[in-house]
């Protein structure tokens, strides 16, 4: 499969993560956009690996080089899990202190 297709979409999940970033006030769907985007990344370094993967594997049939997106897209998943149960802890909290998940109500408690 050609790489454009996982360009294309990889850069529409992206947008979809950005536009609800921005339009949603709800502090879950928010956290559901952010995990949306780094998966968009995610789906571009290993489709970029995969690429590089079989360009090398073409002049050499025992290489392990093309691999690096793949050990990148893992990292990145071991960061968003913990990522993902901070930011969930916080949202319980908040949702236990003002008892609604909606990050405008969070202005609020500057004063």
């Amino acid at each position: 499969m050609p790489i454009q297709y996982y360009i294309v979409l990889s850069l529409a999940l992206f947008c979809i993560g950005i536009v609800g970033v921005l339009t949603r006030r709800n502090a879950i769907i928010i956290f559901m956009c952010i995990e949306l985007m780094l998966n968009a990344v995610n789906l571009l370094l290993v489709a970029f690996s995969k690429m590089h993967h079989n360009t090398v594997l073409a002049a050499d049939k025992a290489t392990q080089a093309g691999i690096e997106g793949q050990l990148f897209v893992f990292f990145i998943m071991v960061v968003a899990a913990a990522e993902v149960s901070v930011g969930l802890a916080i949202i319980v909290m908040m949702f236990r202190n003002t008892h609604s998940v909606d990050v405008n109500f969070l202005n609020r408690l500057k004063n």
